[in-house]
C-alpha cells in the first residue's frame, strides 16, 4: 500500500521525527511507516539533520531556543501529529517536545542504542531509564517473561568504526561551517565537534600500544587469586549519567567510588577502571584517577585500561559497578554481582545488589539466574529490535522492525509497560 493510497484510512497516524543518530535509519523508518499507509514529518534543526534526512515531509526550524517550545506546540496541533519518535529525550529541544507531546496525549516513541548489544536497538514507549515504562517488580518479570523465548544471541550485522565515524563527520561538520543557515541552534554536546576529533585522532595515535597495555592486564588479572571489581566509564556526555544519576559528571561518581573503596574494600581487592571505548580522550581520566589513588593510599590496587575484551575481564571479576552504563547487562548475563548508582532499567530487586556501595565491596550479592533469564526475554522482546545505525543491512533491518512495531502498537509488548514509570529520577547530589 503507498501513502498516497492510504488518504482514507481511519487507522493512519501522523508520526513527526525530531533528531536521531547520525545515520539514514530514521529515514527508512519513514519511508517504511508510509508504506504502511502513514504520514511522517520531520523538524530539522541544523545541517546535519538535513544531511541524513533527505526525503520529504521536512520542516526547517531556524529560531532560538527560546521560541522553540511555542512552536513545537503550533506544530503538533497544526499538523496533527499522533506520535512523536526521537533519539536522546533528555536533550534540551526534545524534553521540550516531550513536554507539548504529552500535554496532547500524543505516543512518545525513543530510539537508542540498544542494551542488548552488540547487534540490537532500543525501541521504548516513554522513556528510558528514570522515564522508563518497562517493569521494575521482579513477579511482574518473571510473569510476563514465562512464555518468552530465549534471545538468539548469535550476531547478524556488523558495522565498522570507519563507517561510524564517517556518519559522524557527515553530520557534525556541516553544523560547523553552514551553522548561519541555522543561526538559532544550540547545541547539546558539552565538547565542540573538533574539539572532539582533535581528541579521537590522538587517541587513535596510540591505541595499539593501550590496546596491549589493556591485554598485559587483564592477563595478569585473571592468571591472579585476587578478587577485583570493574568499574566502567561512561562517556562524559552521556545523558544516561547527566540525567538519570546523582551525579552531575563522571568525576563526581569515579571520586565517590575511589573513596568507598579505600575505606571499605577488602585489603587484597583491585578496582579496575575501563575507558569507555567512544571516549575521546578531552579528559585526563588516567591522571585524576592516578592522582587520587595516590592519596587514597590505593595506588597498587587501581588499575586503569583503555582497552581490552570486556567480557574476558568480567570473567574472573569480583562483580561490577556502575552508574548506569549498559555493561552492567553483560556482568549480569554472566551471573556476576552488579551495584548501580544511578537509575537504570536492570536495577531491580533480586537482579542488582541492593546494598549501599560501601557493603558491596565485601559481599557482592549476585543476581536471582531465574529472574535475569526473564529479564533478558523480556527485554528482547519487548523493547530491543535487532539492526544497527552504521550499516546497510543493520539500519535495513533495524527500520523494518522499528516501523513494524510503530505500526502494530507492538512498542513494549507483550507485558513491559508499566503506567505510570515504576522508577524515579534521582536528585543531584550537593557537593561541598
Amino acid at each position: 500500500m503507498t501513502a498516497g493510497a492510504a488518504t482514507n484510512n481511519p487507522h493512519r497516524r501522523t508520526f513527526l521525527f525530531l533528531q536521531g543518530p547520525s545515520s539514514p535509519i530514521f529515514a527508512k523508518v519513514a519511508a517504511r511507516l508510509e508504506a504502511h499507509g502513514h504520514r511522517c514529518l520531520r523538524i530539522n534543526l541544523n545541517p546535519g539533520d538535513q544531511v541524513f534526512w533527505r526525503r520529504g515531509g521536512a520542516y526547517n526550524y531556524r529560531g532560538s531556543f527560546s521560541e522553540w517550545s511555542g512552536y513545537v506546540g503550533d506544530f503538533i496541533r497544526r499538523h496533527g501529529i499522533s506520535d512523536l519518535v526521537l533519539l536522546g529525550e533528555e536533550r534540551p529541544y526534545h524534553r521540550t517536545a516531550i513536554a507539548a507531546a504529552q500535554k496532547h496525549g500524543i505516543a512518545v516513541f525513543v530510539v537508542e542504542m540498544g542494551y542488548l548489544r552488540p547487534d540490537w536497538l532500543t525501541l521504548e514507549r516513554g522513556g528510558m531509564s528514570s522515564n522508563s515504562h518497562f517493569p521494575a517488580d521482579p513477579g511482574q518479570i518473571l510473569e510476563a517473561a514465562a512464555a518468552l523465548p530465549e534471545p538468539d544471541w548469535r550476531q547478524r550485522y556488523s558495522q565498522t568504526f570507519l563507517a561510524e565515524a564517517a556518519c559522524d563527520l557527515l553530520y557534525n561538520l556541516p553544523n560547523v561551517f553552514l551553522w548561519f543557515l541555522f543561526p538559532g541552534y544550540r547545541r547539546h554536546a558539552i565538547f565542540h565537534p573538533l574539539a572532539e576529533y582533535a581528541g579521537w585522532l590522538k587517541r587513535l595515535a596510540g591505541a595499539r600500544r593501550q590496546q596491549r597495555a589493556a591485554e598485559a592486564i587483564i592477563r595478569s588479572l585473571v592468571s591472579a587469586n585476587s578478587p577485583y571489581f570493574i568499574y566502567p566509564l561512561q562517556l562524559e556526555t552521556d545523558y544516561q549519567l547527566r540525567a538519570h544519576s546523582p551525579f552531575s559528571s563522571q568525576k563526581e561518581a569515579l571520586e565517590d567510588i575511589l573513596i568507598s573503596f579505600a575505606q571499605c574494600a577488602p585489603s587484597a581487592a583491585k578496582l579496575v577502571i575501563k575507558v569507555h571505548p567512544l571516549d575521546n580522550s578531552l579528559i585526563p581520566w588516567r591522571r585524576m584517577i592516578d592522582r587520587k589513588a595516590a592519596m587514597l593510599g590505593i595506588s597498587e590496587r587501581v588499575a586503569y585500561i583503555d582497552g581490552g575484551n570486556l567480557d574476558a575481564l568480567m570473567e574472573r571479576s569480583a562483580g561490577m559497578v556502575t552508574v548506569n552504563s549498559t555493561a552492567g547487562l553483560h556482568a549480569l548475563r554472566q551471573g556476576k554481582p552488579v551495584k548501580v548508582l544511578g537509575r537504570a532499567i536492570f536495577d531491580i530487586v533480586g537482579l542488582t545488589d541492593q546494598q549501599p556501595l560501601d557493603a558491596f565491596w565485601a559481599a557482592p550479592q549476585p543476581p536471582d539466574p531465574a529472574l535475569s533469564a526473564a529479564m533478558f526475554r523480556l527485554l528482547a522482546a519487548s523493547i530491543q529490535v535487532r539492526g544497527n545505525f552504521y550499516s546497510n543491512a543493520g539500519t535495513d533491518a533495524g527500520a523494518e522492525a522499528i516501523a513494524k512495531r510503530l505500526h502494530e502498537h507492538m512498542v513494549n509488548q507483550p507485558g513491559a509497560f508499566v503506567d505510570p514509570p515504576p522508577r524515579q529520577k534521582p536528585e543531584k547530589r550537593a557537593r561541598g
